[in-house]
């Protein structure tokens, strides 16, 4: 894999990358076979994702604590499924970013299209401008923190973790909740099923200090609402006649 400058007008490559790898010569299958052996066993496993195009599946299953900087807009699932690595984009990715991750952080320096997080398990998703709908969907642990709003059913049968919007939430926010607790500093459009708005705790104001200042977010945690679960769809009732 030979070193490579990435295209003028492209954003500036990180500091000393162990290797920067170019999309257009490589392909898909190349550069994540490379991040899942070469990279591992690097002395400095930083790697940069030259001219990545858009392209689909980039820096998915990671499973070691290397660096991975894509130099552009990431396609579908872009970091799915990490474990202990470190993904930044520095662009817009689509739909699925960071779907189902273990662990490890995935930061986004755009905007991300629908389902961003979803059925995460741990580590921490940054998404730096706005989120479309269904982010955070099926959220079982960790945390996703998004500087702009989130679109429609975001968190969506949350099970576990935290979402935290910098901005506004869209409609049926949080239908079917679980045990998620949700953070939004700007407009609530309608809160879903079985959500409902709670006071900020001493708890809560002091755990959103600390993953804000994570995210890298400077908002005081007192300008959030705080959404969790009513607990009232965690049994069905016969009586209810569909309605709840």
């Amino acid at each position: 894999m030979g070193r490579v400058t990435p295209a003028s007008g492209s954003v500036a490559a990180p500091s000393a990358p162990a290797v920067t790898l170019d999309f257009p010569a490589l392909g898909v299958r190349k550069i994540n076979a490379y991040l899942h052996a070469e990279a591992t066993r690097a002395d400095h496993p930083r790697v940069a994702i030259a001219n990545p195009g858009g392209a689909h599946n980039l820096a998915v299953g990671l499973n070691a604590p290397i660096d991975v900087e894509i130099m552009g807009h990431a396609g579908y699932y872009a970091a799915g499924m990490n474990k202990l690595a470190s993904v930044t984009v520095h662009g817009n990715v689509e739909r699925g970013v960071a779907e189902n991750m273990m662990s490890g952080t995935v930061r986004v320096k755009g905007n991300a299209s629908e389902a961003a997080g979803a059925s995460m398990r741990g580590g921490l998703l940054v998404i730096e401008g706005n989120a479309s709908g269904r982010c955070a969907i099926s959220l079982k642990g960790g945390d996703v923190v998004v500087g702009g709003d989130v679109g429609h059913l975001s968190a969506f049968m949350a099970q576990a973790g935290r979402l935290v919007v910098c901005g506004s939430a869209g409609p049926g926010l949080g239908d079917s909740l679980y045990e998620a607790v949700l953070y939004v500093r700007g407009e609530l459009h309608g809160l879903g099923a079985d959500a409902r708005e709670e006071p900020l705790t001493a708890d809560d104001v002091a755990s959103l200090t600390a993953l804000l200042a994570k995210a890298g977010f400077g908002h005081s945690p007192r300008e959030f609402k705080k959404v969790a679960s009513g607990r009232t769809l965690y049994h069905w009732n016969s009586d209810a006649h569909q309605e709840y």
